[in-house]
């Protein structure tokens, strides 16, 4: 887990895909591995998991920044787009 962005109003975090070895004699079942992107809207206090291809988009997106460096307002305002899907509400445990 890696935050890459966080402000006032939005944070960021990359979930890696990674296995962990299992703790059982049994031999391991297959796991489907995949990465994904978590964006967390903190003015609703809601947040949306994005992964599949719609990760790959949002990959997409944060190569094309590291390419030409957004202005702060340019990355609020394509997160403000993504955060109208988010449904789902934060929990602080």
């Amino acid at each position: 887990m890696h935050t890459l962005y966080d402000s006032e109003s939005f944070s960021v975090t990359h979930m890696s895909a990674t296995a962990e070895p299992a703790a059982s004699a049994e031999p391991a079942l297959p796991t489907l591995l995949r990465h994904g992107f978590e964006i967390v809207d903190k003015r609703s206090g809601k947040e949306l998991y994005l992964d599949g291809s719609w990760a790959e988009l949002f990959q997409q997106r944060l190569a094309e920044w590291q390419r030409n460096t957004p202005t702060q307002e340019e990355v609020e305002d394509t997160l403000e787009q993504y955060a109208g899907l988010a449904h789902i509400p934060v929990h602080v445990h």
